[in-house]
């Protein structure tokens, strides 16, 4: 029996970079949480210790940071591209890069009636994330970049049914045609080849697949999660075409009618008891049938 090294790769996770824009008296900012990996023939730094072909990932880090400045963050979808592909580009050994990064939001303070220039608060809600995933060198270079989100939590108060479902002897659930929906979504995008050249709008691209996600869950009159999965993904890739594939993941937030009438106090759907786990999660993958699938993009 032999034993081999099966698999490699190795960079510098969660850079916390900030990036002000300080050009005018109104100054901008950027926070993210920037994750690079490398991927190569880098196998005999395992085997013999050899670090040659090997590029520090204190030179990832510095890259990150100085390319935060350099190359400047218009978006964080087009600055992971400057990164991976400098580091397959520019980085004899290296065949593959991904940069995985998060955004998060910032509100600007309010003072005595106005926004403020230069203080902001940290807002909650979701988690904007960019994964980019450039591999080879020359003309069979191959980019990928999907966009995505996490944290966004969405909850309505009606216009959600669960009824007509499998039972057994183990089943309790009682069947209802009006329940609380509410879940914590995880979304991911995958666009096309034109979201990779220069210019393409990122952020208004960001805003229309988000405003279909929410626009769909407060709209449509749902039978299931799952439905309402498989109407977030399409009205997603009808409204930006350049999206090939959406994939989900929604963990149900259970709300359950909390038992009021044993203190002799009615309750007609006002009060209920919000059950963080256990949690039915349900995941989604759509996607247009005339785009070859790319493990690559999804590939860690």
């Amino acid at each position: 029996m032999a034993v081999v090294l099966a698999g490699h790769s190795y960079g510098k996770a969660e850079n916390r970079v900030v990036r002000f824009q300080r050009d005018t008296p109104r100054h901008e900012i950027v926070d993210l949480n920037v994750t690079s990996t490398l991927r190569g023939d880098f196998a005999d730094a395992y085997l013999t210790g050899d670090q040659s072909k090997v590029l520090p990932t204190d030179s990832q880090k510095n890259t990150i940071y100085s390319y935060a400045k350099e190359k400047g963050i218009a978006s964080v979808e087009g600055y992971a591209l400057d990164l991976a592909r400098h580091f397959v580009d520019d980085v004899e050994p290296v065949t593959g890069a991904r940069l995985d990064v998060d955004s998060y939001r910032w509100t600007r303070a309010v003072v005595d009636g106005a926004e403020h220039d230069h203080t902001w608060t940290r807002s909650g809600g979701e988690v904007r994330t960019a994964a980019v995933t450039v591999s080879g060198k020359g003309a069979a270079q191959e980019a990928f970049v999907v966009a995505g989100l996490k944290d966004l939590t969405v909850l309505k108060s009606t216009g959600s049914a669960f009824k007509g479902f499998l039972t057994d002897g183990y089943t309790t659930l009682e069947p209802t045609d009006d329940r609380v929906m509410a879940t914590s979504l995880v979304a991911q995008w995958r666009y096309d080849e034109q979201a990779l050249a220069d210019g393409f709008a990122f952020d208004a691209a960001y805003d229309a697949v988000r405003a279909a996600f929410v626009g769909q869950f407060a709209t449509l009159d749902s039978l299931a999660l799952q439905q309402t999965l498989w109407h977030m993904g399409t009205a997603a890739i009808e409204a930006v075409p350049a999206v090939v594939e959406v994939r989900l993941a929604a963990p149900n937030k259970h709300h359950f009618l909390y038992d009021t009438a044993r203190f002799g106090v009615e309750n007609a759907g006002e009060v209920f008891h919000a059950d963080d786990r256990p949690y039915g999660l349900i995941t989604a993958v759509v996607a247009r049938d005339d785009v070859p699938a790319a493990p690559l993009a999804w590939e860690r």
